[in-house]
């Protein structure tokens, strides 16, 4: 109930704003992003939902996002087909597909047992943590939370080859993920290297992977180059070491997007469970990386990761100026439905020219290094 009150009370302030700024004319173009906005406004966590974390650290914190996200709604394989209806949609309606830039209408394009012999002939359902490593056993082989829809064509070329980078590769495909010889230290065997865009996204769902899992890493002896080997260690820290030092750059080079909150969002109202390193990416940073040894809280690194920016006017027309003390700034901004529009770099405050934008809500988020925002903004012409 506080929660609806909060969105009428935020709404209520939209309305009188534009009728002070004489923009009720202009109204009805604005309404449907407006009737969007509760959506952003409940696109988080339930309350209390990870609260059996709060104050753990290490293996104990893993552990414990076990018990929060581990049990779920399990699908069938079958099921994904119409899951990604709801998962992995672009803004104009299309298949999301981050292993190659072909366009796929869903159920047109959907694989269908033969083809895909190239890029852009049929979408299929990858296993983006090969189900070789855990020999196909349920319930991890339809957890949408590691399944995509992807280019038939380049999932096979993939295969179960852990991801990885490098600077020789044998095979580069449209969206510029590319096949080779590991370059990054630790790792000299063949990897598949995601374009840059969705690295971090493939970071965390390893993150989850080996979180609502970990109870059978070890047991199952699930096997990959990417996993520790020995039994005690599968349990924590579970991912191998050059595999941890790889998706911590991964997620902290490519913060979590609007694409991916959406996804979580979606996954959770079919599955009932949340990867959490999307709702709270500082937890990574807890369990293998900067945070180790310190307890984790909801707030955690809030402060620390936060660009300060402020952007005007709001709503705008043509030009939007970004005003901070943040230096080097990489900014991006969204529509509603994740998908990428625009991003620009800044050496500090700057101006955004948004006048190709059409009407509407949009998402800008700032970057500074390891730190970033997120401020909504209207475009009213």
């Amino acid at each position: 109930m506080i929660r609806i009150l909060l969105i009428i009370s935020l709404l209520h302030i939209f309305w009188m704003n534009f009728i002070q700024k004489s923009l009720f004319k202009k109204m009805k173009k604005l309404y449907f992003f407006l009737l969007l906005f509760p959506l952003f406004v409940l696109a988080q966590a339930p309350s209390g939902y990870y609260n059996a974390a709060v104050g753990k650290l290490d293996a104990v914190l893993k552990t414990s996002l076990l018990g929060i996200v581990g049990p779920h709604t399990e699908r069938t394989y079958a099921d994904l087909w119409t899951d990604f209806q709801s998962t992995d949609t672009r803004a104009d309606g299309k298949v999301w597909d981050m292993y190659s830039t072909c366009t796929y209408t869903f159920v047109v394009n959907q694989d269908k047992g033969s083809g895909g012999t190239a890029e852009c002939q049929f979408y299929n359902r990858e296993h983006s943590f090969p189900a070789s490593w855990f020999a196909s056993a349920t319930p991890m082989y339809s957890d949408l939370f590691h399944l995509y829809p992807a280019d038939k064509y380049v999932n096979a070329e993939r295969g179960n080859f852990p991801y990885g980078e490098t600077t020789t590769p044998t095979r580069t495909y449209s969206n510029g993920s590319k096949k080779g010889n590991s370059t990054f230290e630790g790792y000299t065997g063949t990897v598949f290297e995601i374009t840059d865009e969705f690295k971090g996204d493939f970071a965390r769902t390893y993150f989850y992977m080996v979180t609502a899992y970990e109870n059978k890493i070890a047991k199952d002896k699930w096997a990959s180059d990417q996993l520790e080997t020995d039994s005690i260690k599968k349990i924590y820290p579970s991912l191998s070491t050059w595999s941890i030092n790889l998706l911590l750059k991964w997620h902290r080079q490519d913060p979590v997007s609007a694409k991916e909150t959406n996804r979580n969002n979606a996954v959770y109202s079919i599955q009932n469970n949340r990867n959490p390193y999307i709702d709270y990416p500082m937890l990574a940073e807890h369990i293998w990386g900067t945070q180790k040894g310190i307890p984790w809280t909801i707030t955690s690194g809030i402060n620390e990761l936060k660009v300060d920016f402020s952007i005007s006017p709001n709503p705008v027309q043509d030009v939007l100026n970004i005003k901070t003390e943040e230096q080097d700034l990489n900014c991006i901004i969204y529509n509603t439905s994740g998908q990428q529009l625009l991003n620009k770099s800044l050496q500090g405050s700057g101006v955004i020219h948004v006048d190709h934008l059409v009407n509407g809500m949009y998402f800008i988020k700032v970057q500074s290094g390891t730190k970033s925002n997120v401020s909504k903004f209207i475009v009213n012409k």
